[in-house]
């Protein structure tokens, strides 16, 4: 059982006279009243943070409330720490202390911290998230009149993927799977050898010989049928091992801690062996049979098989491994909601989805909405859009009419297309202060709820600012 929140304060002595001090302890002092002037956020996440104890069955009080939970995850969120180090600072810091709710309690461990976090769902951030767009409306920080969107694409912490690295990949998880059951049964494996360091040398050799200025086409394929052969030969004994333990398993051959141990290695072995196939179909039909394969069918990591590869065209990063987010933004910099994708859709596609679920929170349709050019579908389109909305202000892509540069002149639609302009720095900030750069959660469930906590930081940031 765990408490949602504790009334009781404490006193604060000595007060900082130093500005950029008082600033500090001012955004703090501002979030504190959000929280508290909002508390159906915090009874959002009470129900996730309480999962955990559920799971072990556990029924006394837990040590922390809810309420010390989501105040120190916002400290890690706002002072760009790891759950180590936020952990630490909390500790070190008095005034820190005072905000997270911590009297004379020892604090958390940083492992209490990720437990939590990992277990609040996508859709309860969603809803908190919701909560406080509601809350600033109200209390007339935002008022819906003005609307620009953008995409961004948040990347999954992968390597860069090719079919030797992914092959490779495979051969090791592999390997290190068979040690551990030979570790718990060393019958099951038998007395045949793992070949981590040939497999390791053949990898780097292809790497080399495709940054040769001559690619040697027969030299490459030849090195990739060695490493294939390997891959296969370790599916095959990996099946074997799956497939004897089982029976073993069934038999009750383990005591019961073993069985446990045993079953979680085979359950692994299964889920990689699924996914080293599928790397292994896929590099015999790019370098062996010389076939295109199309991206949706191709698998881009073995940690994160939900990784999509987005091609975005840009500087010096034209290709981005992860996934796309669509950030609505009204005035004062806040997004009003956000959405990510697990497939790339068309931007031009997302406009009268995001438009009605603005129309549903605020009761009305923007009177300004702007986008860049990616969200252009059609002349008729932009006409449909100017039915509802005053001021509609998205550039064309290629070639325009008269009617269509006179329109791109208009004043209005200048300044429309310079407010646009704002939410890529409101990008770039969540990049750089908000861990929104690169993901470094497992499974596509925590990546998303990794997107609605970072957004649900920095709006917390630009309302107790104002």
């Amino acid at each position: 059982m765990r408490l949602k929140f504790s009334a009781q304060s404490v006193l604060e002595f000595g007060p900082s006279h130093l500005q950029v001090t008082q600033a500090y302890y001012a955004k703090y002092d501002g979030i504190n009243d959000i929280l508290l002037a909002t508390p159906s956020i915090l009874e959002a996440f009470h129900k996730d943070a309480s999962k955990p104890l559920r799971a072990v069955g556990r029924k006394r009080a837990a040590q922390f409330t809810s309420d010390q939970l989501l105040r120190a995850i916002l400290v890690m969120e706002i002072e760009e720490l790891t759950y180590r180090a936020a952990a630490i600072r909390i500790d070190d810091s008095q005034f820190l202390r005072r905000f997270v709710g911590l009297h004379d309690q020892p604090m958390m461990d940083f492992t209490t911290l990720n437990k939590v976090c990992k277990a609040i769902r996508p859709g309860t951030w969603k809803k908190i998230n919701g909560v406080l767009a509601l809350y600033a409306r109200d209390r007339g920080d935002i008022r819906g009149e003005s609307l620009r969107v953008d995409t961004t694409a948040y990347e999954t912490n992968v390597h860069y993927p090719t079919d030797s690295g992914l092959l490779g990949d495979g051969y090791r998880v592999l390997a290190r799977l068979i040690v551990r059951v030979r570790e718990e049964d060393a019958d099951l494996v038998g007395a045949r050898r793992l070949q981590v360091r040939k497999v390791k040398q053949v990898t780097v050799q292809i790497a080399r010989q495709s940054q040769a200025k001559e690619k040697k086409a027969r030299r490459q394929k030849r090195l990739y049928r060695v490493l294939l052969g390997r891959v296969e030969a370790i599916l095959a004994w990996s099946h074997d091992i799956g497939v004897e333990g089982r029976k073993r398993l069934k038999a009750g051959r383990y005591e019961w801690k073993t069985a446990l141990r045993l079953m979680g290695i085979l359950e692994d072995m299964e889920r990689f062996e699924a996914l080293t196939r599928q790397v292994v179909d896929q590099a015999r039909r790019r370098v062996l049979d010389g076939e295109s394969v199309p991206n949706g069918e191709k698998l881009f990591s073995l940690f994160e098989p939900h990784t999509e590869l987005l091609i975005r065209g840009k500087a010096g990063k034209p290709i981005e491994f992860g996934h796309m987010v669509l950030l609505q933004q009204v005035e004062n910099k806040f997004i009003s909601d956000y959405e990510v994708f697990e497939k790339r859709p068309s931007d031009e596609s997302l406009v009268d989805d995001l438009l009605k679920r603005h129309a549903t929170m605020f009761g009305h349709s923007p009177e300004n909405f702007t986008a860049d050019k990616g969200f252009y579908k059609s002349r008729e389109q932009l006409a449909a859009l100017r039915q509802t909305i005053p001021n509609v202000s998205i550039g064309k892509k290629g070639s325009r009419t008269l009617e269509e540069m006179k329109q791109e002149h208009d004043p209005i639609f200048r300044t429309l297309q310079r407010f646009r302009a704002g939410i890529e720095g409101t990008i770039s900030y969540l990049k750089r202060c908000y861990k929104m750069f690169r993901c470094l959660y497992r499974s596509f469930t925590t990546y998303r709820s990794s997107v609605g906590c970072h957004i649900f930081a920095h709006n917390l940031v630009v309302l107790a600012r104002r």
